[in-house]
């Protein structure tokens, strides 16, 4: 059962087989037997998560039930969920409960989809390998020495250790594809405004954007389904038809033209990592697309432009975090304003300093157009080059990472080192771009590797299309770790 696709868990429950009670506890189950190890959810109440199930056999019994009633997912504690302790994996909002609903959360609960936890994740969704969060690091289901990938760490291995059959992430600068490659599992980040942002605390508002993770792409198009849709609360929700993400599951891939950036195979990507991509792009020829060099030669400037633009988001959005309305107050202070110096100094984990501290640096007066402009003029050509290479070609492939997964604390002492691991994917959200990842084998170490795949804006169908044919040649999506 715990293998089974999120589509044979939904005829199951439609034909009455098991009750989405008896699925949500074997879930439990599971996460209290494992968590300990793997550490890849901060909150469990089984007690609201069975409650939910309830009501999903209710809708189920009375002939009300939609694709995925009554099957339990995951959340990445950023999203907020009505009554649940939702920390952003931070100190300072530890004893946070939320007073309503995310969009997507929302969504979920029409459908009577169940809550199974809040899962880990780096704090405020700022880090590549999980380990900023306040309540320790997630550990990669395959290798527990290494890492997990970041921020979404936590839902990436809730998934990949079959806690979960399927999970929501958040995707500023990778945060879903980074940890699906590290975990041997599939995610997506549709295009910029696809999924609302309402009720998915901020880290950098132009480039946060929310997206399904599972074992397959058959999966996250049911998951996007749920998922994508207008929100009039966030202003940068688009206003489009609704969408069959499931239409071109089917379709072949004969006359696909495959765009193969040259800068995504040089210098940087690790041996074993390239061999399993370049084995993953010979596969599609056997399915009949072709290939194509192109070029995107601003990809080196995507790392220091998004390490301008994302702090100085960051910033501003971290502002609302003072001790006093809501979340962690340090407990002693004199005034005011040293209420606000504490409570900052000992709520805020180092990365989160590091990077309030440059967004507020690039922000500053003599510095704003030096940095912060420049920077937004950089974005538009990273944008272009995208542009133009969708010219020549219909999905642009290669890896998600430049190296399979590294171990816990290898690259914590240097923080260009952890940057440079969103090498690929970073300018994605930079261009708005939907980007995902899929298995495509394995590294030297036996730990899994990501092929990426971007898209043109909207083009989620067929990227899930492209991966799901690649998927029913493959068996790699269906391996799983050892010992779980």
């Amino acid at each position: 059962m715990f293998n089974f696709s999120l589509k044979q868990l939904s005829d199951l429950l439609a034909a009455k087989k098991i009750s989405s009670a008896e699925l949500t506890r074997e879930f439990l189950g599971r996460i209290n037997r494992l968590n300990p190890l793997y550490n890849a959810f901060i909150t469990v109440n089984e007690e609201a998560s069975l409650q939910q199930a309830l009501v999903a056999d209710s809708k189920i019994a009375q002939g009300l039930a939609q694709p995925l009633t009554g099957i339990p997912v995951a959340q990445k504690d950023i999203f907020c969920s009505k009554g649940w302790r939702t920390t952003c994996g931070s100190k300072i909002l530890s004893n946070f409960i939320a007073p309503y609903d995310a969009h997507v959360v929302e969504r979920f609960k029409e459908r009577g989809m169940v809550n199974l936890g809040k899962t880990n994740m780096d704090e405020f969704a700022m880090g590549s390998s999980n380990e900023t969060s306040y309540y320790g690091p997630v550990k990669n289901p395959w290798d527990v020495k290494a890492v997990p990938g970041g921020s979404s760490g936590g839902s990436a291995a809730a998934v990949a250790a079959r806690m979960a059959p399927a999970a929501i992430g958040t995707d500023t600068g990778g945060s879903i594809r980074q940890p699906a490659a590290l975990c041997g599992i599939s995610g997506i980040k549709p295009t910029y405004g696809v999924v609302s942002r309402y009720g998915m605390i901020a880290f950098a508002s132009s480039l946060d954007q929310g997206g399904p993770m599972a074992r397959s792409a058959e999966d996250l198009a049911l998951m996007l389904n749920v998922m994508a849709g207008f929100d009039a609360r966030d202003s940068t929700s688009l206003k489009r038809p609704p969408e069959d993400y499931t239409r071109d599951l089917a379709k072949r891939l004969a006359g696909l033209k495959i765009g193969l950036p040259r800068e995504y195979f040089a210098e940087g990507l690790s041996d074993d990592v390239a061999r399993a991509v370049e084995a993953a792009v010979g596969q599609y020829r056997k399915l009949g697309a072709t290939t194509v060099e192109i070029s995107l030669p601003n990809t080196k400037l995507s790392i220091p432009v998004y390490y301008v633009l994302a702090p100085a988001e960051a910033s501003s959005n971290l502002s609302r975090y003072d001790g006093v309305r809501y979340g962690y107050r340090a407990p002693q202070y004199n005034d005011l304003l040293d209420m606000y110096r504490r409570t900052r100094a000992q709520g805020f984990g180092a990365e989160v300093k590091r990077r309030i501290l440059i967004g507020t640096y690039v922000l500053s007066h003599g510095y704003y157009d030096a940095y912060y402009l420049k920077a937004q003029k950089l974005r538009r050509l990273i944008a272009q080059d995208f542009s133009e290479a969708f010219k020549k070609c219909d999905v642009i492939m290669g890896p998600t990472s430049p190296t399979a997964a590294f171990n816990i604390g290898e690259k914590s002492g240097d923080p260009v080192q952890m940057y440079l691991s969103d090498i690929y994917t970073i300018a994605v959200n930079l261009a708005g771009l939907p980007g995902m990842s899929i298995p495509c084998g394995f590294g030297n170490k036996k730990l899994p590797v990501g092929l990426h795949i971007i898209g043109n804006y909207f083009s989620e169908a067929r990227m899930l299309n492209i991966a799901h044919q690649y998927q029913q040649a493959t068996d790699w999506h269906k391996r799983m770790p050892e010992g779980i």
